[in-house]
């Protein structure tokens, strides 16, 4: 795991915001998330216009998958997730590792 080499792990504050809705459902990402190595990065302008222009490329409707594309192009990182077919349509060549 990332945290054993000790890499720091990125979070977009609105894939935190989902999982809150519904923590029993996302235990492992829960704790990912109080990790002392986990950063949580917020929806600040600066993000929200990149969020904005990439829904409008893409012409999907998911803030928060957009965030995490974001976030992952920006940091140069792999994404770890459930559904790599959303976060695929946002940009074909993001990494994408099946949780």
């Amino acid at each position: 795991m990332a945290l054993d080499g000790g890499d720091r792990i990125v979070v977009p504050a609105t894939a935190l915001a989902q999982v809150l809705r519904n923590p029993a459902k996302q235990v492992r990402l829960w704790r990912l998330v109080q990790h002392d190595k986990t950063d949580v990065v917020p929806l600040d302008g600066f993000h929200a216009q990149a969020v904005g222009l990439l829904l409008a490329k893409s012409g999907t409707p998911d803030i928060a998958d957009a965030h995490v594309v974001i976030c992952a192009q920006r940091a140069g990182h792999a994404v770890i997730t459930s559904d790599p077919f959303d976060l695929r349509r946002l940009d074909p060549g993001l990494r994408v590792i099946p949780a």
